[in-house]
């Protein structure tokens, strides 16, 4: 393993945030995280892993043993009749594995085009979107217990999959409880105990299309294709995604920084009655999901700055980098700005919106 100390951490997240890191580890394979875990100074130590940095939020600079994931790997398992097997490293690059996967003839993973990060990210937010999420893909994942250095594998029920949200993204529980057959203590949260080394995908076969998104049935009416392929949509995707979302590479975001949130039937009843333009989605359990995008600019934030942190003046669900290199947003600002959007839309509307990055 390598391990490098006071490390710049402005590159390795897309916020720009200026931070560094008191000690480094390089993990190129399994044997570098279980090198970590022998370890007998970095053993004791807390640890943040860190992948493409597209979901997080640094607020100062960062203690625990930044674990940066560059394991790297693609595979075809199987292509059985029912389904594509396949399986990336966490190391690599999301899109660049959707779009891999799309090369390859292996379509399914089309809707989750451009989504930034890395693949052993996807699983700890359950990312998602245009109607598909990673759970409905998933099969399985390999993962290394740091305090032991043990490997051992998860399927869907064991990383709890929900909107956004797995037990990657928990703590440990105080009482555990009974123990799985991984080593694990059943239903505990893996956030820093737990790290990702590979992604194994279930594409179905035959493919069907997931167009029932507003921005993809539009697409379809507005090009008279009615029954695109993967690569249609792949295309879609990107194109929708490149005219409401900021290019971390020119300016500095995280992406959607709330998640859009579920409410009862009688809450949004509510809420319509007070304002009848607002942006909901029924679910399968009958409660709705309102657009958190739309809330923020009702509320009057598009387009505003708080220091150099700003709201995105196309796509309000985005806080974006206003700063320079030189002269960065911080942390604190960032989180300045999403407390007091926080504020704003509990006071208009009884919501509590939730931010999406981890804040460090």
């Amino acid at each position: 393993m390598v391990v490098e100390n006071n490390v710049s951490l402005q590159p390795w997240n897309t916020f720009g945030i200026a931070a560094r890191a008191q000690a480094l580890v390089r993990v190129r394979s399994v044997a570098d995280l279980q090198a970590v875990a022998a370890d007998a100074e970095l053993a004791p130590l807390p640890k943040l892993v860190l992948g493409g940095g597209s979901n997080i939020v640094l607020t100062g600079d960062v203690k625990p043993v930044v674990l940066k994931m560059e394991i790297m790997g693609l595979r075809v398992l199987a292509a059985g009749p029912k389904a594509w097997i396949i399986e990336a490293a966490a190391g690599q690059n999301w899109h660049d594995f959707v779009t891999w996967t799309l090369a390859q003839g292996l379509p399914g993973l089309e809707n989750l085009a451009l989504i930034p990060g890395t693949v052993g990210a996807s699983p700890v937010q359950n990312i998602g979107a245009y109607g598909v999420e990673l759970q409905d893909r998933f099969e399985s994942l390999d993962a290394i217990d740091l305090a032991t250095g043990q490997a051992f594998t998860l399927d869907a029920a064991g990383c709890g999959f929900a909107y956004r949200d797995s037990v990657f993204r928990h703590a440990a529980a105080a009482d555990p409880g009974a123990q799985t057959g991984s080593g694990l203590p059943r239903g505990m949260g893996l956030a820093g105990r737990a790290v990702i080394t590979h992604v194994r995908f279930r594409l179905p076969r035959p493919w069907k299309p997931v167009l029932g998104y507003l921005d993809l049935e539009r697409r379809c009416v507005e090009t008279g294709v009615a029954h695109p392929d993967a690569r249609q949509i792949f295309d879609w995707v990107c194109d929708i995604r490149r005219a409401k979302l900021p290019d971390p590479a020119v300016l500095g975001n995280v992406g959607c920084f709330f998640k859009n949130p579920t409410v009862s039937p009688d809450q949004c009843a509510d809420i319509i009655a007070r304002d009848p333009r607002v942006v909901h989605y029924p679910m399968l359990d009958g409660s709705f999901k309102l657009a958190a995008g739309w809330l923020i600019e009702v509320c009057g934030w598009k387009g505003k700055t708080i220091g150099k942190a700003g709201v995105y003046e196309k796509q309000a669900l985005v806080l974006v980098n206003r700063g320079s290199n030189g002269d960065s947003v911080t942390g604190g600002e960032v989180m300045t700005l999403a407390k007091a959007i926080q504020t704003s839309v509990y006071e208009r509307f009884g919501i509590r919106l939730e931010p999406e990055p981890v804040v460090v």
